[in-house]
């Protein structure tokens, strides 16, 4: 968590399991600043939306606590309520509902019990009530981009709006933190990219502490302040992206976020050597073994001249967008991915030379071989 941001959520040593005798997730610990955007990156089926179920009050923990501004809100054997704890939360499903209009479904949050509605009635407030959850209302679709579509029904919007929809109906009770469970997911890769970003704008410029849920490693890094990966119930690394993706710190995170590969090396002194020449170790750092596993990122080769680096053969050329990720042979046969300058054009069959070039070694112990 950032220096000088209280937490807004803690969450301590936090377990869980089902009918299975293994843990969906296991002794969680988790610190979430106010007005952060953390994202909870994981594989299907690693326990992330179970995580964000116990934050929401919808299932219980069988250990430790969820302390939300300070109070605790669950422990084993008592949650406080969902309704209760100021915390929205929007689904992959969009759920909204499609017999009432979109100021309609907005407004569905802010209903109060019927006894307090009467109370209010009874003072001569209604109208004044009524008109103020109107002006909220009609704030929250120009704040997302929908004025004017207030009295339209969910059918008439496209799935970028529905969803839109659905956040302002999670903003409208005025939440502290909000939730957002894989959301973008049922929606196309143009429109994805725009409604997330379109989200975290809107987020960011109300100061709401979130917490996106996500498998999609890319959303995870473009959107988020923090990454936290899990894997089979357990939280991994908790980093900025620039440190899940640079300094990943196992082995699965390495391979979960970005297109990493590995290169076989050994340790020799200050250095390590690897096919791609010999490689200074950081000032103090020490390799976890004599045989080691060097982290290769497709941005860590760089073209090389006649004197320098090896040479490799293009095997296949794919697209990052405009830029061509590589993929190449090394001398030994092993296949790696460069993000190679795209003036080179390098086409299949082609030769080039490279140099290994990272900004630190990341080293894991070698794995056996197969």
């Amino acid at each position: 968590m950032s220096a000088g941001r209280a937490p807004a959520l803690e969450v301590r040593g936090l377990c869980k399991r089902y009918d299975d005798p293994e843990w969906v997730l296991d002794a969680v610990d988790l610190e979430v600043a106010a007005g952060e955007f953390l994202c909870v990156l994981g594989p299907s089926g690693c326990g992330k939306t179970t995580l964000l179920r116990l934050i929401s009050g919808f299932e219980r923990p069988d250990r430790g606590e969820i302390v939300y501004e300070g109070a605790t809100i669950s422990r084993p054997g008592w949650t406080l309520s969902p309704e209760k704890r100021r915390i929205g939360m929007v689904f992959q499903d969009v759920a909204i509902f499609p017999h009432l209009t979109v100021e309609e479904n907005v407004r569905f949050g802010l209903r109060r019990p019927l006894h307090r509605r009467l109370a209010r009635w009874a003072r001569g407030l209604a109208g004044d009530d009524e008109r103020e959850h109107l002006r909220h209302v009609r704030g929250l679709l120009e704040l997302i981009g929908l004025t004017g579509f207030g009295q339209r029904f969910p059918h008439e919007l496209s799935g970028g709006q529905q969803q839109r929809v659905a956040l302002a109906r999670a903003l409208a009770p005025r939440p502290h933190l909000i939730l957002l469970d894989e959301p973008f997911s049922n929606l196309d890769a143009a429109l994805r990219q725009r409604i997330r970003d379109d989200v975290r704008s809107v987020l960011k410029r109300l100061g709401m502490t979130t917490i996106l849920v996500t498998h999609d490693q890319e959303e995870a890094v473009n959107l988020a302040d923090r990454v936290a990966v899990i894997h089979q119930g357990r939280l991994l690394q908790v980093g900025t992206p620039e440190e899940i993706l640079g300094r990943p710190a196992t082995r699965f995170v390495a391979t979960f976020v970005g297109l990493n590969s590995f290169l076989p090396g050994e340790a020799d002194g200050e250095f390590v050597v690897t096919e791609l020449g010999r490689h200074a170790l950081a000032p103090g750092q020490q390799p976890p073994g004599r045989r080691v596993d060097v982290l290769l990122r497709p941005d860590y080769l760089r073209p090389a001249n006649a004197q320098e680096g090896v040479g490799v053969r293009v095997l296949r050329v794919d697209y990052l967008g405009v830029q061509p990720l590589y993929r190449l042979a090394l001398p030994s046969g092993r296949e790696v991915q460069a993000v190679l300058p795209g003036q080179l054009a390098l086409a299949p069959g082609q030769t080039t030379r490279v140099r290994f070039s990272p900004p630190r070694l990341v080293l894991f112990p070698a794995e056996p071989a197969a």
